[in-house]
């Protein structure tokens, strides 16, 4: 091995021979034997129909479950066999995490709603603010920090999801659907974000069943019954 080789950053994450089941009086392969490696700074969409594992398969790269076989590593740290902090720890560190249903807390102001992760990394409550009030100025909500999720529109709510997942200023963006609950305008605008934070460097995996947002990513893996049926480059002009 190459001193060039030995000292190169692991991947951002990779899994080896993934299965996830679930018991229902026989085992349900919600993934079946998946490998699948993102480097850093890469963009990957997930595509499939209902069932075939997507949202599974960004639980277990976000840290929030855990496989029945198999290992997922990320940024170089295998989290199959953390116990339940030590996975809330590598996903503080490591992953925004943007829901299509958007998770926020309906009683904080959208301010309070994107600085709440820095409260587990115990950062003081001006410098959370602070940073809460950069992402939303970032995102074009600089106007409406202190509004509750009831006063904001659907676009605007996922607006501030994204900015909640970006506060811990994470390398792994992970986004379920992340249009699928706003208008096409908004949907762009989102979709731009996105793009802009892969051109900074982040690593993207985004889960969609719409192609031509698929098709802003560098490739699509396509995941059938739990299984990777295939895994499509996308060239430069957005078609696979």
């Amino acid at each position: 091995m190459t001193g060039e080789a030995a000292g190169a950053s692991p991947p951002a994450v990779e899994l080896d021979a993934v299965a996830r089941t679930y018991s229902r009086g026989e085992p349900v392969y919600a993934l079946d034997d998946v490998s699948l490696t993102l480097a850093r700074g890469s963009y990957t969409a997930v595509m499939g129909p209902s069932g075939s594992g997507k949202s599974t398969l960004l639980n277990l790269v976000g840290c929030l479950d855990t496989p029945t076989a198999g290992t997922v590593s990320v940024a170089g740290e295998d989290v199959t066999t953390l116990a339940t902090p030590e996975r809330a720890r590598v996903r503080g560190e490591q992953v925004g995490f943007v829901f299509q249903t958007f998770n926020l807390m309906p009683r904080l102001t959208a301010e309070e709603n994107v600085a709440l992760p820095l409260v587990f990394q115990s950062v003081g409550r001006a410098e959370r603010l602070e940073r809460a009030r950069d992402l939303l100025d970032r995102v074009g909500l600089g106007d409406r920090t202190d509004h509750r999720p009831s006063e904001l529109s659907g676009g605007q709510r996922q607006r501030v999801a994204i900015a909640r997942a970006l506060v811990t200023d994470p390398a792994i963006v992970l986004a379920d659907e992340p249009t699928g609950n706003v208008d096409t305008e908004t949907g762009e605008r989102i979709m731009a974000l996105l793009d802009d934070l892969h051109a900074a460097g982040n690593t993207i995996l985004l889960v969609t069943h719409q192609p031509a947002i698929a098709d802003r990513a560098e490739r699509i893996v396509r995941l059938q019954d739990g299984e990777v049926d295939a895994i499509d480059a996308v060239d430069a002009g957005g078609t696979p």
